[in-house]
């Protein structure tokens, strides 16, 4: 993976901008995003040639009122009861998409873990520690980053537990 300049990064998403001034090596995927796919992190998946059990989708939830970013496999679903309990809570349910947008900064099927407006709570699913690299939303639809998943822990001060199922 090769670190990006920050000529590289004029016009870069707020994700890859926070990678950079981060010093983490990342590296940047696009493909075209068909707005008729059903399903963005697959799309991404298939769009990349990466296994959907390596590309990672970010979503917000509500846990006891306070908005939470999930970050779990594609190729699953997010355990809501297994979210609030990694973050000490009682009950989650998905935020509402409007209020994620505005909250993140990004738009849905694009927000990032990364470079959000404002930083919010973050879990990634345990399975991110079996590969040496994920991928995950660079900010933007077709558009995403791959990096090692103790970097998005450490960037994002996530909490690592088992909030995927199959």
């Amino acid at each position: 993976m090769a670190k990006k300049s920050k000529k590289q990064q004029s016009g870069g998403t707020p994700a890859t901008v926070a990678l950079t001034a981060a010093g983490v090596e990342y590296t940047v995927h696009s493909y075209d995003h068909d707005p008729n796919h059903p399903s963005y992190g697959e799309e991404a998946a298939e769009a990349m040639g990466v296994s959907p059990e390596r590309v990672f989708k970010t979503l917000v939830a509500d846990v006891d009122g306070t908005l939470t970013v999930a970050v779990v496999p594609v190729a699953g679903q997010l355990d809501l009861k297994a979210l609030a309990t990694a973050v000490g809570g009682k009950r989650a349910a998905m935020a509402d998409p409007a209020l994620a947008e505005r909250t993140t900064g990004y738009v849905r099927g694009g927000i990032s873990p990364l470079g959000q407006r404002k930083k919010l709570p973050t879990v990634l699913d345990a399975s991110a520690s079996a590969h040496p690299t994920i991928c995950v939303s660079a900010g933007r639809r077709g558009l995403e980053v791959e990096l090692s998943p103790e970097s998005l822990s450490k960037l994002t001060q996530a909490v690592l537990a088992p909030i995927g199922r199959a």
